[in-house]
């Protein structure tokens, strides 16, 4: 997690003009009568809000915490009386959709970090009080401090899921993050159980646990002691840069040493990488450096297998191009990704090769190029920057997420791709990077994203991968637009959309448990019935899925409550080690680890799970499972499947999304799908 950013000349003056009318309102408020002021506080609250989302924000309303307090903000609620808060409640508090109360409960917050920093004077409550309240409050909320806001989130709250993770960014920086390093290193290795593309914020949080334990004047005590390897894999993985020396002073190393402490160098760099999903800055050095020296240390640096092995010999030429394009100190992940996309071995798929090399020579739009310049800087450049994120998204097809942009189906399209089809991802890329259009065909009839109406997503995203950020916006018009052509169609748009958009491997048979018009349940029991059917190895004589297939889950949260549609891709269906039958599936939200209620958690880790994986036993899985699609041709044994096993799926089912759902009661839990999901 990076300090606050400072805010740019036009966020200044933008923050300035909110600051001068929060000011006024909080006049107008601490002027107002008694029977007044609840008509003057909306503005003050409104405005606060808008200030709080600003860089620099959280600070400017720090500074005004007396003056809010005295004003007559938090007169009359709970929070007048701040010696009495509870930290847990703030949890429930952060997933509010109302903005007033997230507004007010921030504004405590910032209050009482005022009073531990010593800047007011609180009569009820000392700073000791308050530094432990806040303290309690950022163990609490840990999620929410160092990772993306969730679907559940982003469905309720809309872009006041940032209000939160703001709040709590500030009052970490002020507190210190020795109070929260052990429950980091923990969340820091969930996350890279799942091997995300993107670990800008993971080495950020991995930064602030090496300032923290390099400041003489913070006192970690016992904590932060499982951070070596953390740290070390960034700042320090081989003997050569132990120290941290810099980029030139181990650039000026490596030009003396010998084979032998090269080859050191170049498989205590790997080790690293493939422990921890991260590329130290050192890494590129060395293997720049190597590119002279001979393929042998070329794949030790990049520590392959014979697959890999053998994959970088026969592509020689493309690879040292690659290498010489894409992996530099600032463009690091590139190592991970070239590593892996050369141990999938997809060089042999032969469009593969021809495509790569017509990306390393592809011309950018300019729309394009500033759009990653603007996104990641001008060093090393947008090519290359567009080039590492090619090369992660073919190593790592499942570390794909969708940022908090509403666009789960643009992002399990190529993250599908790079999986199954990987010359389609490159033609796609080069087509939306060169040309800024992207044409797809809608059963016979093209569709261009160019004339295509917006999409699901409100604006250009910047939160995204290199890839990501140039394609998604021309994927996600072109499925709305499908979904467009299938409005006067009886039925869920899916059945049409997703085998077009998605590719030929998407199964044309469909089932669907949910009555689009009216939104209600639909043969719930004969649903999982034909899931069972065509997915289960016991019911569909053994075979296993060979096309990873788009599929659609109703989410609910951790109370088991509908929260909305969502599209990810079942990739598996197999037994794990402790014999239980459980479904692999790839979910784009950016983490899998989620908590569905009603002891519905999705594993990550621990239960057969390949990197990038989320899973969950059989039973759990289809109660969330409302779309999928499979071959009519193969037709399993529906006869088969015990009722036991569906009798536990309804009781999922009927616990939490189908509660309200049911033929003849009254709906509570929204419409069906009738729109293309997000």
């Amino acid at each position: 997690m990076s300090p606050e950013i400072p805010p740019s000349p036009l966020d200044a003056g933008r923050l300035e003009g909110l600051l001068a009318k929060l000011d006024d309102a909080i006049d107008r408020l601490a002027g107002a009568r008694p029977f007044a002021k609840p008509a003057k506080l909306p503005r003050v609250l409104d405005t606060a809000r808008r200030v709080l989302l600003q860089p620099g924000g959280a600070a400017a309303l720090r500074a005004r915490a007396r003056s809010v307090e005295e004003a007559g903000v938090f007169a009359g609620s709970d929070w007048a009386h701040p010696q009495s808060l509870i930290p847990s409640l703030t949890a429930v508090t952060f997933e509010s959709p109302q903005a007033e109360t997230l507004t007010i409960e921030a504004l405590s917050e910032l209050r009482l970090l005022a009073v531990t920093l010593g800047e007011y004077r609180h009569p009820q409550v000392s700073a000791e009080q308050a530094l432990h309240f806040l303290t309690q409050v950022l163990a609490i909320n840990l999620g929410r401090l160092f990772t993306p806001p969730s679907e559940a989130q982003r469905e309720t709250q809309g872009r006041l899921c940032e209000l939160p993770q703001r709040l709590l960014q500030h009052l970490a920086e002020h507190i210190g993050y020795e109070r929260v390093v052990d429950p980091l290193i923990d969340e820091i290795w969930r996350i890279l159980q799942q091997r995300p593309i993107q670990v800008e914020a993971v080495k950020r949080m991995i930064t602030q646990i090496a300032i923290c334990r390099a400041d003489p004047s913070i006192e970690l005590g016992a904590s932060g002691q499982g951070a070596d390897r953390l740290i070390s894999s960034l700042y320090g993985p081989t003997q050569g840069c132990r120290e941290d020396p810099g980029l030139e002073a181990y650039a000026e190393r490596l030009v003396s040493m010998d084979d032998g402490g090269l080859q050191y160098e170049a498989s205590g760099f790997a080790r690293a990488m493939h422990d921890t999903g991260l590329v130290s800055p050192y890494h590129p050095l060395l293997l720049r450096h190597l590119l002279q020296r001979g393929d042998y240390l070329v794949a030790e640096a990049l520590g392959l297998s014979s697959t890999g092995r053998d994959c970088l010999l026969c592509y020689r030429e493309l690879v040292h191009a690659l290498i010489d394009e894409a992996v530099h100190p600032d463009t690091a992940q590139a190592t991970y990704g070239l590593a892996l996309m050369l141990e999938r071995g997809i060089l042999y798929q032969p469009p593969v090769a021809p495509a790569l090399w017509r990306q390393l020579a592809l011309p950018l739009h300019p729309t394009n190029a500033r759009h990653l310049a603007r996104v990641f800087g001008e060093t090393p450049g947008p090519r290359a920057r567009l080039l590492e994120g090619v090369l992660c998204m073919l190593g790592q097809p499942l570390g794909v997420g969708q940022g908090n942009n509403p666009t789960c189906q643009s992002a399990r399209a190529l993250s599908m791709w790079a999986y199954n089809d990987p010359d389609y991802l490159l033609q796609m890329v080069a087509w939306a990077a060169r040309d800024d259009e992207v044409v797809m065909h809608f059963e016979g009839h093209p569709i261009s994203s160019r004339d295509s109406q917006p999409g699901l997503a409100a604006g250009p995203p910047l939160d995204l991968d290199p890839v990501s950020l140039i394609v998604v916006p021309h994927l996600d018009r072109i499925y709305v637009e499908m979904g467009r052509r299938c409005q006067e169609r009886e039925g869920d748009p899916h059945r049409w959309v997703n085998p077009e958009f998605h590719g030929w491997w998407a199964g044309r048979g469909f089932r669907i448990n949910v009555d689009v018009a009216s939104g209600r349940l639909l043969e719930p029991e004969d649903f999982l019935r034909h899931f069972y059917a065509a997915y289960h190895p016991f019911y569909n004589g053994s075979q296993p899925l060979i096309h990873p297939q788009p599929a659609g889950i109703a989410v609910t949260d951790s109370a088991a409550r509908f929260i909305g549609w969502h599209a990810i891709t079942i990739l598996r269906v197999a037994l794990d080690p402790e014999e239980v039958m459980r479904v692999y599936f790839f979910n784009p939200n950016n983490d899998s680890g989620q908590d569905w209620g009603d002891d519905v958690r999705v594993s990550t880790a621990g239960h057969g799970e390949r990197f990038g994986e989320g899973s969950l036993p059989v039973e759990q899985f289809v109660s969330r499972l409302y779309i999928f699609h499979f071959d009519p041709q193969e037709r399993g044994e529906v006869e088969q499947v015990p009722q036991a096993s569906l009798d536990e799926a309804l009781g999922y089912l009927m616990r939490s999304w189908g509660a309200d759902r049911l033929p003849g009661g009254a709906l509570q839990a929204g419409p069906g799908p009738a729109a293309p999901d997000a």
